[in-house]
């Protein structure tokens, strides 16, 4: 049997990057997974490459309790009960230091990582204590396990993210349903390759330890072990899939002159 042979997963931001990889895993492992996103047209083409019977896609702004509730009632009327969420959406504000950073960005970022983590652990709870089962992973970042400079909002979400893990870990324990966090480095995706400039290959991220930013299916492979049940005895976890970045300290320098310069004296 496959590790999620006949389980119904929501991925949320599954049109494109960690998702889109995430659901490519899930159906291949035998889920019946419902992405979910704010661009229709993304959703559409995204049901095109997954070419599955067993996929979905719902429009869906994670910062709306509403779209979440419309999210849930179509994944059960579509597949029934729901096994996994996966809270992957996400975005980020432009770089900033913290003096700097609108309220308006700062607003924006933690409703959709953080309050929207929040609303989509709420809405699939009630169902997951009633079976006595269900695995939920939190998309935080390694900006969840570190600071990293002029990511103020974004920080903030992320590290929200990781203590809401905990405390949902340990109060659900009781009832068997499992929650960790799944913590991504520099992964190359189009959103990040246009917003960091990023480099695919070896040697092109010393930052990290493996010298190399990651791929999205190397966060996937993660978040679908922690989904199965292969993890059953894994929750309030907190798993880094960064290459090494969060093993030490890099150096301020590492962050590329642009960004160093407004630090360094």
């Amino acid at each position: 049997m496959s590790r999620l042979d006949g389980k119904v997963v929501i991925i949320t931001g599954g049109s494109t990057g960690i998702g889109l990889a995430t659901a490519h895993q899930a159906l291949r492992e035998g889920a019946r997974v419902m992405i979910t996103g704010r661009n229709e047209e993304k959703g559409a083409k995204a049901l095109a490459e997954l070419a599955s019977d067993d996929v979905r896609f719902h429009r869906h702004d994670v910062a709306s309790r509403e779209d979440w509730d419309a999210v849930v009632v179509a994944t059960v009327a579509a597949f029934g009960p729901i096994d996994g969420l996966v809270n992957n959406a996400g975005l980020s504000a432009a770089v900033n230091l913290i003096e700097n950073e609108s309220i308006e960005d700062w607003d924006l970022v933690l409703a959709t990582n953080l309050t929207g983590t929040f609303h989509g652990m709420q809405t699939v709870l009630p169902s997951m204590k009633e079976r006595g089962s269900g695995s939920i992973v939190n998309v935080s970042s390694a900006g969840g396990l570190m600071g990293i400079p002029l990511t103020s909002s974004y920080a903030a979400s992320k590290w929200g993210v990781r203590g809401i893990t905990r405390v949902a870990a340990l109060e659900l324990a009781k009832y068997k349903v499992r929650v960790n966090s799944v913590h991504p480095g520099m992964i190359y995706t189009p959103m990040s390759a246009d917003a960091a400039h990023l480099v695919e290959g070896e040697g092109n991220y010393p930052p990290a330890a493996m010298g190399r930013v990651g791929a999205s299916e190397e966060v996937s492979g993660a978040i679908i072990h922690l989904l199965s049940d292969e993890a059953s005895y894994t929750t309030g976890g907190e798993l880094a899939v960064d290459g090494g970045w969060t093993a030490g300290i890099a150096p301020l320098a590492l962050l590329g002159p642009e960004f160093a310069g407004q630090l360094l004296p």
